[in-house]
Parts: C-alpha cells; structure tokens; sequence
C-alpha cells in the first residue's frame, strides 16, 4: 500500500469517532441545558400537596398495588404536557391566547371561568399544605389559621424572586424539588420498603383483593396527577425561549429538547411521588386506629388523641401523615416530613401564580400586574380556607382536599378538550400538526382520563347523602354537560370530522406565527 492510503483497519479504528460525531449531531447537553426550565416548573403540579397526599393514601389503603396506576398516569401526563409545548413552541402563543382568538365571546369567558376555578383550587391545596407544614414544625405553636396567614407571604416571595429573572427563578424551584427529594427520599431510606414488591406494584396492572375503596383511591390518582391549569402554563412557559418559529429545523429541534427536559422533569417526580407512596404502603397498609394509638402513646406524642381506639383502619393525610411518621420512626421523621410538604406547597404555589396570569391575559387581553394578580388570587384562596381553619379543626381542613380535587376533576374537558382541538388544526400548526395516530390515541386518551375523573365526581356527589345536593348537581350537570359537548363538538370538526359542521358556522382561519415573549426576563 501507499503511504497515504488508508488501510481497512484504519477505517475500523475511526468508527466509534464517527459514530460519537453522530450522536453528538443528534444530541447536544448544551442545547439541553439552554431548553432546561420549562419541564421543572411544569412538573410541580405533580407534586403540590395534593398529589402528596392521594400518594399517601394511596399507600396507606391499598399498599404498592397501585403504583402502576401513578406510572401510567405520569406517562399520560407527559403526553399531554407534549402537546401543550408543542402548541406554543410551533405558534408562539399559548393555550389561552389561542382559545381567544378561535372560539367565540361566550364560550371563551366559561372557558376562563372554570380555567379560574381549577387554578383557586389548586391554590387553596397549596396554602393548606403550606399551614399544615408550619403547624407540624412549630409543635402546634403555629395554629392553622395562623399558617393560612402566613401563607400571604408567598406572595412577596414570589414578586422578590421574579424580579431576578426567570433563569434564576427555575433555579430556585430546582432547589425545591431537591429538597422534596431529599425530604421524601430520607422518609423511604429510613423506612426502608420491600424492593420487590415496589418494582412488581409498578409494573404489573393488577390489583388483587381490591374493592370499592382501592378504586376509588386509583381515580383519585390520576386525578390529582393531571391537572387542568397545568396545560395552559406549559404551553406559556416554552415562549420564554427565543426561537425562530420561520425555520422548520429550528422548531423540530426545539420540540425535541422540551420533550427530553419534560421527560426528565416529570421521571424525577413521579419518583418522588413512589417514595411517598412506597414509604406509607411499607409502614401503615392494614394498620389499625389502635395500633397507631398505642405507638404514639408509647413516644409520647402530643398527636395521640388523633386515632381513636378503635381496629378500624388507619386513614391519613398530609397532617396524620407526619404524625405517625414521628411516633414509628422518631421525631426527624416528623420534621423533615413537614419540611418537604412547604417546599411542595411554596413552589406550587408560585406555579400557580404564573398559570393566572397567562389565563388572564390570555383570555381577556388584560394584563395585571403580578403584586395585583396574586393578591387577588391568594386572597380567593385564604378567605374559605382561614374560616374553616378558624372554625373547625384539622380534619376539616384536610377534608377540604376531597372537594378541591373534585373541582378540579370537573375542569379537566376545558383544558384537554382544547389542546388536542388546536394542535390538531393544520391551518394553526402547519407540519406540526397531530398526525391521525396522536387524533385517534389523543381522542381516546383524553376520553378515558375524562370518563375517570367524571366517576371521582359522582362517588364523592354521592357520599354526600343529600337529596338538596343531589337536585343541584343534576342541574348543575346538564349545563357542565352541554359545555362539555360544545368544546367536543368544535374538537371533531378540528379533526376531521368535517360533516359534523351543519352550517360551515365553524372556521378555524390560519394564524399569524407569534414571536413576542411573555412578560419574564428569558
């Protein structure tokens, strides 16, 4: 051969160069970091103190058995926050933006109300949480309704920390999801739950010697997973990157690191969640009121009159939650427990915050200032919830989570039902659009979480046991029915279903690609 030839082995050796050069083209942790953000501030809602606690009950009712149920709703989950990024990514405007400018006056302003409510209900769990959390760390000395006050101060907070920027902002949430980490990983550690039956509950859909009560508790996980105002807030989020929505390559590639980030983000909580789950299933499926009692009486907790003795099952929540930790596993376990529930409950509430306002502004084209769209929406907030804390005790406060997870069931249709209407439109989305596979699996997924949330409904309606209730939630129904099949009706035609567009009354015009920002420091 001659000197400068290239030999056979000489190609061989330089393959795995070329294959890295490859990856490197398909991938880059660069760009990455530069998309990184978004997906973190999203994935909180799957964290709020909400969540924790149908994890927690989740655990404590029906041991690991249900913890393919949270896989497969996180999975769910994901799904639809892809759509959402995708929708604000390709056109550069939001959810909200995009239902004001295609749906008409009236059922725009429902669309926003109920919008609104999911988001006051969210934000109510939070300043729950949050009282709970400081009432558990003080040893009392903090009584509720004086958490519920403090909780004001998320406010100030917020406007202090988003003054900095948004990049600095994602780096304080990313300080609190480790602390949630930390808090819930030490719980699980100490606690120490079987390896296997954990990895068999996650991967294996069966839930042997369940009843009634199992299931319900498996409703009540996919619907304190999928939240309603966490679409819109997504789908603003991703604008707070500068792309060039003109270049085809540009967008494909920006989809392709929000959904990675997202991936990421929503992997991490849902193990947070599994540790939660995974640590009350260990220590308290099938316990008794009187066991726990006696636990706590032998500590010596200040909490013990909390479980009467009795061998009825043991049930929890985010208060029961920390007391028992510290009666079985010690008083750290108590405190780092209440450590992880504020830093749930501080920086869902700041996501919270953001989801209004791009509501708002989306919706009505009015911008607030964010001093007087949080106080606004804080104040909704505190006013029922200090009167129940003032009046009643914690077991009312705490059950007041059943009815916020209730609402927020019900407005799950008016954010779903839209985003698979708007990403599915060619004349909005143009090469983006959902192809038929993600038409017919979107229709159908969204039917299924829909059709589980709408049973929550009906099993908590009808515990109610009262007949004035009952007339009113039938009447309440037809018309929360009749909106339902409006947004439906809209979504068909957008897929194809053209026929269904008796009078051509429904015209979904192209859209004008949008590069403005949101109003946060990029």
């Amino acid at each position: 051969n001659k000197p400068d030839e290239e030999t056979n082995s000489d190609k061989l050796r330089r393959v795995p160069d070329l294959i890295i050069r490859h990856i490197l083209q398909l991938f880059s942790f660069r760009k990455l970091w530069a998309f990184t953000g978004p997906g973190f501030l999203m994935s909180i809602a799957y964290l709020d103190p909400g969540n924790i606690e149908s994890d927690l009950q989740s655990g404590a009712r029906a041991g690991f058995k249900l913890l393919w149920v949270l896989l497969g709703a996180t999975i769910i989950g994901l799904l639809l926050q892809r759509l959402a990024a995708r929708l604000g990514v390709v056109t550069g405007m939001h959810l909200a933006e995009v239902c004001n400018r295609h749906y008409p006056t009236v059922p725009r302003i429902i669309l926003w109300l109920m919008v609104e409510l999911a988001i006051i209900g969210s934000d109510m769990q939070e300043v729950i949480g949050c009282a709970i959390a400081l009432n558990l760390l003080s040893v009392g000395r903090i009584p509720l309704w004086a958490g519920v006050l403090i909780t004001i101060i998320d406010t100030f907070v917020f406007l202090f920390l988003d003054k900095y920027g948004l990049r600095k902002l994602e780096a304080f949430f990313g300080f609190l999801i480790t602390i949630m980490a930390l808090s819930f990983g030490y719980e699980y550690v100490r606690v120490a739950p079987d390896q296997a039956e954990v990895l068999k509950g996650m991967f294996v859909p069966y839930c042997s010697g369940c009843g009634p009560t199992q299931l319900e508790q498996a409703v009540g996980i996919v619907g304190a997973v999928i939240m309603p105002h966490n679409i819109y807030l997504h789908s603003a989020l991703v604008k707070s990157r500068d792309i060039n929505r003109a270049n085809k390559k540009e967008v494909k590639e920006a989809n392709k690191y929000y959904f990675i980030e997202s991936s990421i983000a929503l992997f991490i909580s849902f193990l947070i969640n599994v540790f939660v789950v995974a640590v009350f299933a260990e220590a308290f499926y099938g316990k008794t009121n009187m066991e726990v009692s006696l636990q706590c009486n032998e500590t010596g907790s200040a909490h013990s009159e909390l479980f009467p003795a009795n061998n009825e099952t043991l049930e929890v929540d985010i208060y029961k939650g920390g007391v028992v930790l510290g009666c079985f596993f010690g008083p750290a376990a108590l405190y780092i427990w209440a450590i992880g529930i504020l830093a749930a409950g501080q920086s869902s509430t700041m996501t919270g915050t953001y989801s209004g306002q791009f509501v708002m502004e989306g919706f009505l084209n009015l911008r607030w200032s964010r001093f007087a769209r949080v106080l606004l929406t804080r104040s909704i907030a505190i006013f029922p919830t200090l009167l129940v804390a003032v009046f009643q005790d914690v077991q009312h406060l705490t059950g007041m989570n059943d009815f916020l997870n209730v609402l927020q069931s019900m407005q799950l249709p008016f954010a779903l039902i839209p985003i698979l209407t708007f990403t599915s439109l060619t004349s909005l989305m143009n090469d983006f659009a959902n192809g038929l596979v993600w038409k017919i699996g979107g229709g159908l997924l969204i039917l299924v979480v829909c059709a589980i949330n709408m049973y929550f409904v009906v099993v908590y309606v009808t515990a109610l046991n009262s007949t004035v209730l009952y007339v009113f939630s039938a009447l309440l129904s037809i018309a929360y029915l009749s909106f339902v099949c409006y947004l439906v009706w809209r979504c068909l035609i957008a897929l194809g279903v053209s026929r269904l567009d008796f009078r051509g009354s429904v015209q979904y015009p192209p859209t004008v690609l949008m590069d403005e920002q949101p109003e946060f420091d990029s």
